[in-house]
């Protein structure tokens, strides 16, 4: 999926922190997950009863500051093509 089409439809923003990501994505909205210079996100979208209703995206690091207050910037997303958090953080883990 082209990532402006990915942040309109999604809500996703190019330039945000963790911390912000970890607001926007808990309990059923999805999860985030910090790995290495990456932030992993598995996001809920409603997509209808017994279709896939999640999307997996990776941002990444823009500068030196990995806290939770450094900036990340989208890099990739999917569609909604995975039923579950886990199989959308496994499509984030594969991406390069």
């Amino acid at each position: 999926m082209k990532l402006q089409d990915a942040m309109r439809e999604y809500g996703l923003r190019n330039h945000t922190t963790p911390e912000e990501l970890e607001i926007r994505f808990s309990g059923m909205d999805g999860k985030t997950l910090l790995y290495g210079d990456r932030v992993l996100v598995a996001g809920f979208y409603w997509n209808g009863k017994g279709n896939p209703s999640y999307f997996g995206a990776v941002y990444e690091f823009l500068g030196n500051d990995h806290s939770c207050e450094g900036v990340i910037g989208l890099r990739s997303v999917s569609g909604l093509i995975h039923h579950d958090e886990g199989h959308a953080i496994e499509w984030a883990l594969a991406q390069k």
